[in-house]
């Protein structure tokens, strides 16, 4: 479990590296960092180790696990979710993002925004499209014209399941040979 989250990472032998974040508390971002440097090492945009996305009230770092895929640890300001406690692996708050490369991302908003009504958060359906909200989104890149930041690493099309809420209803869906099919799962209310 991750927070709020559960993530379960199946071992598939034709896998390639993907690309998910984690929502930490919105001040500690330098501790996280700290934190994590005595583990691995920490990929970086030029010169700074942090990530400083002025546009969504965030600072953000990256590394690769042991399976290179790119995680990121985001604090994200607007979310009000401060801690006094020391950082450690129970601050990971929530799984927050989940990479979608694809070369159709107009289609890929299109199936997720009928079925469960997220809007895009930021960006367009050029090249980089963020679809959902700060609990949780959908990072969605052309693969054909855009790579992963900040390492610039081929971004693949690599299968995924996901389920998730969206108010009070469950949905679950599949991402398969770049195509993104699913639907509601289930109503908590019922």
């Amino acid at each position: 479990a991750i927070g709020t989250s559960i993530l379960t990472i199946a071992f598939r032998p034709e896998a390639t590296p993907y690309h998910f974040a984690i929502n930490i508390p919105a001040n500690k971002i330098q501790e996280a960092l700290e934190w994590t440097k005595a583990r691995v090492a920490i990929l970086k945009e030029g010169p700074e180790e942090i990530q400083d996305f002025r546009s969504w009230n965030a600072e953000a770092f990256y590394f690769y696990d042991v399976d290179k895929n790119i995680v990121e640890l985001i604090a994200r300001k607007n979310l009000n979710n401060a801690s006094n406690e020391k950082f450690g692996p129970d601050q990971f708050l929530e799984l927050s993002e989940i990479g979608l490369p694809t070369t159709d991302i107009e289609k890929e908003f299109d199936i997720l925004h009928r079925l469960t009504g997220i809007k895009v958060y930021d960006g367009t359906f050029d090249r980089f499209c963020a679809i959902g909200d700060e609990n949780g989104l959908f990072i969605c890149i052309d693969k054909d014209k855009k790579d992963w930041f900040p390492t610039n690493d081929k971004a693949f099309a690599s299968a995924f399941e996901i389920r998730f809420s969206v108010k009070k209803a469950t949905y679950r869906f599949v991402y398969e040979n770049g195509k993104l099919k699913g639907g509601m799962s289930h109503n908590l209310n019922t």
